[in-house]
């Protein structure tokens, strides 16, 4: 044991940390900070993920020289900069092969700021209905938006409704028509399960029943690294509702496909059907009915009046240079996948095991994020004792999941901390096995 236990309960106890199986990835980021200080003790981090890989040149050039054009003293139109409301409908065309409208492509700060612009504008629309039906495990920050706009949800943990056990499942939830919107992750934030075109088609058919939109986070985008999303205008295509669903908004994140996490940049792609939808409940809220106008010139506009102009011509570039094959971004982020694959091998043989282990009857891919436990330890139980041998993750218990465990992140992880996640993992072991 590296780390004293008295010294975890006195950090967290300080940082006002009620339950470290509850404590937010920014609370547990700031408690392992403060631990290093204390101990001088380098952690093994894979709490937070936070992309490992420098950005993309492409976009960092398109950037500076759009700043030293100026464009930092101008107020960007809300509704995004024309090249990348042009590059993100090609992008769509490329690697969804979907087609989409250009001007229903719009700029946010990201995808946390998409989700929450979906829930104050998808969940408004009309006023007999609730909230948002979450697909779990999921993002916990996009429950907590929900909690802070005064709406309700609902949810399951999907890893015992996979398959054709879903749209059962589905109509369970939706049956009542209070549902306005389903959000999930795929690849899946913290499971990295990712959902089958069969199971998308269910989830697009039964929101059309119910018409309902669906938020499809795409944060991961072509992160499953079992197949080649990667090649623009070839088969296979980042898998997607889209193809089945008529209500849907497409949330894609610069921060991990392009490692571009630091400028808040990504897109939102908000289908005809949904666009056009005429809701005059939306008049309680905004001046029109229409859900793009209220999207944008209502929501997106009082939230940030719209995103860093200068991002915006970076991820113009980049999706550009995607699109034209200049740029494999799929090639660049493997890494995450390889070192995954290392890190699990090692959880593995010193006695954990992978919670959400397969997609179906398919093995999970390796990338971003992996799932952990180890024996009958609760979630709690399990965090506190990594962290006193200085590793440390994120529980499971503030995703929605409904099982025991911890999310592993793979990207700030290095090369040469693999040799000491051994070594921890393998005294921690010898320490708890009951073997």
């Amino acid at each position: 044991m590296l780390v004293p236990f008295e010294i975890i309960d006195k950090k967290t106890k300080k940082l006002g940390i009620n339950s470290i199986e509850k404590a937010s990835i920014r609370e547990l980021l700031r408690l392992v900070d403060d631990i290093e200080k204390e101990t001088n003790l380098q952690f093994v981090r894979m709490e937070m993920g936070v992309p490992g890989l420098p950005p993309e040149n492409i976009g960092t050039n398109a950037q500076i020289d759009a700043l030293k054009n100026g464009v930092a003293a101008l107020y960007p139109n809300i509704r995004g900069i024309e090249e990348l409301k042009k590059e993100t409908s090609r992008f769509a065309k490329n690697f969804l092969n979907i087609d989409v409208i250009p001007e229903y492509c719009v700029p946010t700060a990201g995808s946390m700021q998409a989700g929450i612009a979906c829930f104050m504008t998808i969940n408004r629309m009309y006023k007999h209905r609730e909230g948002t039906l979450f697909i779990d495990p999921g993002f916990p920050v996009q429950k907590v938006q929900c909690n802070l706009l005064g709406q309700s949800f609902r949810s399951f943990d999907i890893h015992d409704y996979r398959a054709d056990k879903l749209g059962d499942k589905l109509e369970e939830m939706l049956c009542d028509g209070k549902v306005s919107s389903i959000l999930y992750s795929n690849p899946n934030n913290p499971s990295w399960i990712c959902l089958t075109d069969a199971e998308l088609r269910i989830i697009g058919e039964l929101a059309n029943k119910y018409e309902v939109a669906v938020v499809e986070d795409l944060a991961y985008f072509a992160m499953d690294f079992r197949k080649d999303y990667g090649k623009p205008g070839v088969e296979p295509y980042q898998p997607t509702v889209a193809k089945y669903a008529d209500r849907y908004v497409l949330c894609i994140s610069s921060s991990k496909a392009f490692s571009y996490a630091g400028e808040r940049i990504g897109v939102v792609i908000v289908s005809d059907k949904l666009w056009n939808t005429k809701a005059p409940d939306l008049l309680r809220y905004h001046s029109s009915d229409l859900f793009g106008h209220a999207f944008v010139f209502g929501t997106i506009y009082a939230l940030s009046s719209g995103t860093s102009h200068s991002a915006q011509y970076a991820l113009a570039a980049m999706f550009k240079a995607a699109n034209e094959g200049r740029l494999d971004f799929v090639s660049h982020i493997q890494k995450y996948g390889e070192i995954a694959k290392k890190m699990k091998e090692i959880f593995l043989q010193n006695g954990f095991k992978i919670v959400y282990d397969k997609d179906i009857d398919e093995p999970i891919a390796d990338g971003f994020y992996f799932t952990i436990t180890y024996g009958d330890m609760t979630s709690g139980e399990l965090l506190t004792k990594l962290i006193s041998h200085g590793i440390c993750a994120m529980a499971l218990n503030i995703t929605g999941s409904k099982k025991q465990g911890l999310r592993a992140c793979s990207a700030q992880v290095k090369q040469e901390q693999i040799p000491v996640l051994n070594e921890r993992l393998a005294a921690f072991n010898k320490k708890y096995c009951k073997n």
